[in-house]
Parts: structure tokens; sequence; C-alpha cells
């Protein structure tokens, strides 16, 4: 059965989201809001807990893991950018968007993608993501969690837990949020390709 924390949406209490933080560095599965929909994450060097992820999802090899980073100092240690590609990411950040960019050798090589050696990044707006982000100290391993045979991410956080309870550890409960996944941007080279539109609005990346 997973430890249930509902923590307050826009006023995150600190003694709880270091209670979810002990657990994720014990090695927990998490489930836990963002701003566009719930995610589910762990320790970004725990191999385990990346293999329990992708069982859960029903995820193969080449799916194109994210890095949930606290900001852009975290996020340019773990992918290679040049100034065009910052001013970008920098002008919209935080925000529902998932950037995909090349991976650098800080990036363990069983989450880069095999053929192309990305990973996607990104930076949160929800509150209690930002606190657990801050509390860690380190990126969150992470993906939406869409469940097998579903084409949203996971909404409410009490059919999270009818269907998850006895598969994660730990499932942070943060209120009914959006449906919508991130909208993903591959940034590799220089280049800017819109693969997904979500929450987040394409226009800035509309040339």
């Amino acid at each position: 059965m997973s430890e249930y924390i509902a923590i307050h949406p826009v006023d995150p209490q600190p003694r709880l989201i270091q209670q979810a933080v002990h657990l994720i560095r014990l090695g927990a599965v998490v489930v836990f809001p963002t701003d566009s929909g719930y995610a589910i994450g762990c320790q970004l060097e725990n191999k385990d807990a990346v293999q329990r992820i992708c069982r859960i999802r029903e995820i193969g090899k080449d799916h194109n893991f994210t890095l949930m980073c606290r900001d852009l100092s975290e996020l340019s240690v773990y992918a290679r950018v040049d100034n065009q590609v910052f001013r970008l990411l920098k002008n919209n950040t935080p925000g529902a968007y998932t950037f995909v960019l090349k991976g650098t050798k800080e990036v363990p090589k069983r989450l880069l993608n095999p053929k192309r050696k990305t990973i996607g990044l990104r930076v949160p707006e929800h509150k209690i993501a930002q606190a657990l982000l801050s509390a860690l100290g380190e990126p969150l391993m992470s993906t939406t969690l869409i469940l097998p045979g579903q084409d949203f991410a996971e909404a409410d956080p009490e059919e999270i837990r009818d269907h998850l309870d006895s598969l994660v550890d730990v499932i942070i409960d943060g209120g009914r949020i959006g449906e919508q996944p991130t909208t993903v941007i591959d940034m590799v080279d220089g280049q800017v390709n819109i693969l997904r539109v979500g929450q987040g609005d394409p226009e800035p990346f509309e040339f």
C-alpha cells in the first residue's frame, strides 16, 4: 500500500514535502502533481525504480524520459544548449513544456534515447513540484502519468490511488488538475520542432 500525502497545491507544507523527499531518497516511486496533469517519478540514479515506472506505464527503451528540473541552471547541466535555444528556454520556463535536447554525460545512458542520445527536460510551474525539486536538490526522473490504454494524463488523485495503490510507494494529492500533458518541443541541434501540442502554448516556438 502506498503512502498517501495530501499537500496544499498553493502553499505546500514543508513538513510534508520533506516526508515525501525522504521516501524518494530511500528509493520510492512517487506520483505527484505538475502544471500538466500528474507525473510519476523517482531519483535520477535509481535503476530499479525506473524499471518499475516502465512496467507501470508499459513503455519501452525508446521512450523519451524527462528530467524535471528546478530551474535553468540545473537544466544546463544535463543538456547541451546554444545561446538561441537558451534564450527560448529562459523566456518560456517555468511552464507546461518538455524540451527534447541532446543529453550531457551527467545523464545516465539508460535514460537517453538510444538512437539520438536525447533527453526530455522541463521546469514545472506547479508549487508542489517546485517544492519537491527544491527540497531534493536534484532533478527527478519523470514521465507523464498516462496509464496503458489512456490518451490523457491522470488528473484525479483518488482515481490514481484506486489504480496504483499497490504499485507505487508515494502518491501526493495536490487536488484534481488538468489532464493535458506538456507541449513537447524538439530543440536538438538548434532546430525547433513541435512534436506534441498540449498544455503549453506552442506560439512562442512557431517561427
